[in-house]
Order: structure tokens, then C-alpha cells, then sequence
């Protein structure tokens, strides 16, 4: 499946960037038994925040959908250096956990957790079907539009 799964990135023109580091005191990741935790990540495109500021204020719709996608993308490197270089290991994405930077009157953080649930989908198939939360937060850390975090089954 590995294969199949770096033939859809690269048609999607997806580039696996290099695992972020954290920016606090926490580990990107936790492996307990079959489950994969992913710290949150955040829209970070060539080595720097991509999407800033309050979606439906300073932030577009299409932003922050964008800013999703770029989150999954980082959720999926993050799972490529926890399990050795090797995406064919999650055999199920369980959850997503969404955190749009909202104005009051927002409601539509389903809608921008679209960019990254269809990301998922898209490359991992039938494993990157999932469960989800989108949820409005006042702020978000460094003045993130999103942040997501992830549940990921795996295979040793």
C-alpha cells in the first residue's frame, strides 16, 4: 500500500515536508499498542506558518480549508517518521480533531475540516475514512487558523 499511497501524493503534487518539531513540552507523537496519537499540527508550509489570523474575520473560507489541508499534509509526515518512513502501516485514520480560530459568528468549521478529512481520504482510501470533531476556539497557538490532531490505527 505504500506504494500506492506515495503514487497518490505525487499525483496530487504532494511533497511530504520533513516532521515538525515541537514548539513546547510534549512529543509530536505517543504509539500505545495499535494506536498512532498525533500531537495537533498546524498549516505549516516551507518551514513557516501559511495561514494566520480568524476564519470568517481575517481568514476566507477557502483559506482555511486550506489551511486544513496543509494541516493533514503535516498530520501525515508526522505519521511517516513515527512509523519508520512507512504510510502502508495505518490501516485506519480514527479520528480527526479540528480546531478552527473562529469569529463569533462562524459556524462553518465543518465545512474548513472538509480540507483536511478530503485530503486524508483521498490518499489513504479506505483507511482515511474517519471519524471527526470541528470545533471553534477563540484563538489558536502563533495565531494558527487551524489545528488538527489525529488517531491513527496501525499495524506493527
Amino acid at each position: 500500500m505504500s506504494d500506492s499511497i506515495d503514487g497518490r501524493l505525487a499525483a496530487m503534487g504532494i511533497q511530504l515536508p520533513e516532521a515538525a518539531a515541537p514548539a513546547a513540552n510534549y512529543v509530536p507523537y505517543v504509539i500505545s499498542g495499535n494506536l498512532l496519537y498525533l500531537s495537533g499540527q498546524l498549516p505549516i508550509e516551507g518551514g513557516k506558518l501559511a495561514v494566520t489570523g480568524i476564519v470568517g474575520t481575517d481568514v476566507t473560507l477557502a483559506d482555511a480549508q486550506r489551511a486544513a489541508e496543509l494541516c493533514a499534509i503535516n498530520i501525515l509526515a508526522q505519521a511517516r517518521s513515527a512509523l519508520g518512513g512507512d504510510l502502508s502501516r495505518i490501516t485506519r485514520v480514527v479520528k480527526l480533531n479540528g480546531f478552527v480560530a473562529s469569529a463569533p459568528n462562524f459556524t462553518e468549521q465543518h465545512l474548513v475540516m472538509n480540507g483536511a478529512s478530503n485530503l486524508i481520504a483521498n490518499v489513504l482510501g479506505e483507511a482515511g475514512k474517519h471519524a471527526r470533531a470541528a470545533v471553534g476556539m477563540a484563538s489558536l497557538p502563533l495565531n494558527a487558523a487551524v489545528e488538527i490532531d489525529a488517531i491513527l490505527e496501525i499495524k506493527a
